[in-house]
């Protein structure tokens, strides 16, 4: 199985840390943030993982080699100008083959089963699944519900749920034909792209741990949660 790490992000909200590391070679613990997700993509049947990349591509290049330490097959790809969150993907498609392939954010910390989602995608008559993450956030007030002049009831402080798109997608192959040749080109416009064309999207929902740590205080979250023993 073939996955996309996309790892060529500016890390503009991690200043300044990623003045001088990319955002995705930063340390959670004693590995890089890639690191982490290269182990655990491996332990769920990954061989082949390209690191499409851009922002300090170098460094990347220098840190993993050919991937061998690891135990995978590991490619780099380095874009020439920024191509967004697809364009990248669109890069690899001469490599990529007639198989499903997942693709994900470079700044994601998570417990995902990717063998599970990948079969659930696999089983599917779309082109695309997308990982979705339910967040659930405090609301500091008091909800108050009316009727005229009259209030009819009240929900002290309610929870606020949202599903947000978590930064992991099963691609398969043909999805690339609706992709702009090197193109700046985002993940939102694709599903927006597909959704006008009346094409189906699946979502998969991620019950397991998740957590963006593109900004700092997330950051530091993650490195509290590994000195508590975070379990890949």
């Amino acid at each position: 199985m073939k996955a996309i790490i996309l790892s060529g992000g500016l890390g503009t909200r991690l200043k300044p840390f990623t003045e001088v590391i990319p955002k995705p070679l930063l340390p959670i613990g004693e590995k890089a943030v890639l690191e982490i997700q290269i182990d655990h993509l491996r332990d769920h049947g990954f061989t082949d993982i390209y690191l499409a990349t851009n922002y300090k591509s170098a460094y990347i290049e220098n840190f993993f080699g050919d991937g061998s330490q690891y135990g995978v097959n590991l490619h780099i790809s380095k874009e020439e100008k920024p191509l967004g969150t697809v364009g990248p993907v669109k890069l690899l498609e001469p490599k990529i083959g007639d198989e499903p392939f997942l693709v994900m954010n470079g700044d994601i910390l998570t417990l995902l089963n990717y063998s599970d989602m990948y079969e659930f995608a696999n089983g599917k008559d779309s082109l695309l699944t997308i990982g979705t993450k339910e967040i659930i956030t405090p609301f500091q007030f008091g909800n108050i519900y009316i009727d005229g002049d009259y209030v009819t009831g009240i929900e002290e402080k309610p929870n606020i749920r949202t599903t947000i798109l978590a930064g992991i997608y099963v691609f398969k192959p043909a999805l690339l034909d609706i992709v702009p040749q090197d193109e700046r080109y985002n993940m939102d416009t694709l599903i927006l792209d597909m959704l006008a064309k009346g094409m189906p999207i699946t979502h998969y929902p991620i019950k397991e741990y998740w957590l963006d740590i593109g900004r700092p205080d997330d950051y530091e979250k993650a490195q509290q949660i590994y000195k508590e023993g975070f379990n890949e």
